[in-house]
């Protein structure tokens, strides 16, 4: 069995800030802390090194990214289309403190944040990126097409629900009010804007990804 490789947490805003050699450490530093900003990185050199940047400099890059899919299989399958955008959410924890945005698919260039919520999931991150997505591309009037990675979201999308387990509370009376939001905008509106599966297999992580896996 192959050892798993070790990580090294960069935390920029959180209770205390640092590189943290755990996920607990870091964890105990973000839970409760509102706007907090942390990746994973993996030699201790490269976190330190982050920690004295930016942290929007180091969302959603990581290490470039190797197939394991045969030729035949990559070639089927194509290439990314980058007149686009793509979306994604992160959340720390099921439930957690969840954030979602979208960006530009070839630059990576962020078009829109929103977050964190209390005690939200990532499902509902993805639906709520996706449903903003559209939303940003008709305000737009935008041609382009729109990347997610959740078949969670597209289906709630296509059937205009969100069909989600999570009980509504009081800590996430905020997040489940932009949910009725998005919603009550797909019942609303039409709109002519492709949503495609985005291939991580075949193209790594989705360019919107927040980088903290």
């Amino acid at each position: 069995m192959s050892k798993k490789k070790k990580k090294y947490y960069t935390v920029w805003k959180g209770h205390h800030t640092g590189v943290f050699e755990s996920w607990d450490d870091c964890k105990a530093q973000i839970k409760d802390f509102q706007g907090a900003q942390y990746k994973s990185f993996g030699t201790f050199e490269a976190a330190k090194k982050a920690l004295k940047g930016n942290y929007q400099d180091y969302i959603g890059k990581t290490a470039k990214f190797k197939s394991g899919l045969t030729e035949a299989q990559l070639k089927k399958i194509g290439k990314p289309n980058y007149n686009s955008i793509s979306v994604d959410a992160a959340s720390s924890g099921n439930p957690g403190k969840m954030e979602y945005r979208g960006v530009d698919t070839k630059t990576k260039k962020q078009l829109f944040i929103q977050g964190p919520f209390e005690e939200g999931t990532n499902n509902i991150g993805e639906f709520l990126a996706l449903v903003h997505g559209l939303a940003f591309l008709k305000q737009s009037n935008s041609k382009r097409i729109i990347y997610t990675d959740s078949k969670t979201a597209l289906s709630w999308v296509k059937k205009k629900t969100c069909n989600t387990k999570l009980e509504r509370i009081d800590k996430n009376k905020p997040l489940f009010e932009l949910v009725d939001r998005a919603l009550e905008w797909l019942k609303a509106n039409t709109y002519t804007t492709t949503i495609v599966k985005w291939e991580t297999r075949a193209w790594g992580e989705i360019p919107a990804d927040f980088g903290r896996k």
